[in-house]
């Protein structure tokens, strides 16, 4: 699956006062139409599509589909395939933000209600990046919520993994034959020393970072970070009720990479980012060792459009070493379709910088990287037809699931009593 997406966060800021609407930001709302046509100009398919959540779903049981329902139409006139990203980075202002222990549900349902709506759509993103949701809007006090505390953060993980794992199950109920796309940010953390506390602090981080994940696909977590949990409110029945749950069978796993994603701990035992140090390959490859779910590259971008072209190679030369090892990767995506504003600053502020991270730029004319991604998808896109379908590729995965799950259930079931 080649493919692209429309930038779609929505976090909110200063208490709930101001919402970062990247759908706005780029033009999308008024420009929907000229968009998917890009789409298909560039001769993809596939679209991640964030629709506006915040506008949609009005409350517990309310729902405005007005924008949407032509969009959608749109897309099947088309033939655009859309991976429906669901929640991304922001909540409707009745739920607040993510320390509310209403949102699970309330998202579970609006999730049911999107199903029934649009029994066509087939692929989903439940929550788009849980631990980057997590950690900028209760650890380091950016978005949403904006706290900045451990409990705070805990509090947020157990909220966004259980939506997901509710949100999966009530669409798998409507639609058995939905495709989950998992996308999680893939991080990594270098200690900078052969100090012992800042090695500590390194290896703590990349625990940390898996746990969004860990309790989604009910996968026991290191005795340490269970410690961590319970330390900060986690229950350990609502640790057991997460190792019971299994909605791994039909998901794919996503993991995004950017220029920051690899950071270094240094003497400080701060994070400092380091730039590609290791690639897309090698910390992937962490991630399909520890959950061994199909994957898919689920978002890049380069920030110096001049460089966007070589960068896209480099993620695809990536993508093409560990498929060659086994790992089954089915789709790429340059994210995205256009533009965005202010995520040089993490839409921190509303400063109107525009990044130029698009293959079309916000005028809707073709940056560099544009052509040069049309251009690599005619070179592969009958050798990427030649792979097994999307249902064979989950079950050889469900077959490879079932013989590792017995060991993590019987590990889980001994843990944390």
């Amino acid at each position: 699956m080649f493919a692209t997406g429309i930038e779609c966060s929505y976090p909110t800021l200063e208490g709930g006062r101001w919402r970062m609407d990247q759908m706005a930001a780029c033009g999308h709302y008024r420009r929907w139409r000229t968009d998917l046509e890009l789409v298909r100009d560039l001769g993809l398919r596939y679209l991640r599509y964030g629709p506006p959540l915040h506008l949609i779903h009005q409350g517990s049981g309310k729902y405005d589909w007005s924008f949407l329902d032509e969009v959608a139409d749109g897309m099947q006139r088309l033939g655009i395939v859309p991976i429906m990203d669901l929640c991304h980075f922001g909540l409707p202002d009745w739920l607040q933000n993510f320390q509310n222990p209403e949102v699970p549900h309330a998202l579970a349902e609006y999730a049911r209600a999107f199903a029934r709506r649009y029994p066509w759509v087939r692929f989903y993103t439940p929550v788009n990046e849980m631990y980057v949701c997590a950690k900028l809007s209760a650890l380091e006090g950016l978005w949403n919520e904006q706290c900045r505390d451990e409990r705070a953060f805990v509090t947020a993980v157990r909220h966004l993994a259980k939506a997901n794992v509710l949100m999966m199950q009530a669409i798998a109920e409507e639609r058995p034959e939905a495709v989950f796309v998992n996308s999680e940010s893939g991080e990594f953390y270098q200690p900078c020393c052969p100090d012992p506390e800042i090695r500590r602090i390194a290896a703590f981080e990349n625990e940390r970072r898996f746990l969004p994940l860990d309790l989604l696909y009910a996968r026991p977590v290191h005795e340490s970070t269970r410690a961590y949990l319970s330390e900060h409110g986690m229950p350990p029945q609502e640790y057991a009720w997460f190792m019971a749950q299994d909605v791994r069978s039909r998901a794919i796993l996503g993991v995004d990479y950017y220029e920051w994603n690899e950071k270094l701990i240094d003497s400080q035992g701060d994070a400092q980012a380091l730039g590609e140090l290791f690639g897309w390959y090698a910390i992937a490859g962490q991630y399909y060792e520890r959950y061994r779910r199909p994957m898919m590259h689920t978002e890049t971008n380069r920030m110096d459009a001049r460089d966007g072209p070589r960068w896209l190679w480099r993620q695809w030369h990536n993508v093409q070493l560990i498929r060659h090892t086994g790992v089954p990767v089915v789709g790429f995506t340059w994210y995205s379709l256009t533009d965005q504003v202010d995520w040089d600053i993490a839409l921190r502020e509303a400063l109107g910088n525009v990044n130029p991270v698009g293959l079309f730029d916000l005028n809707r004319d073709p940056r560099t990287v544009g052509l040069a991604y049309k251009h690599l998808v005619r070179l592969f896109e009958a050798e990427m037809g030649q792979d097994p379908s999307i249902d064979t590729v989950l079950h050889e995965a469900r077959r490879d699931s079932n013989n590792r799950r017995g060991s993590y259930v019987e590990h889980a079931a001994s843990s944390w009593t």
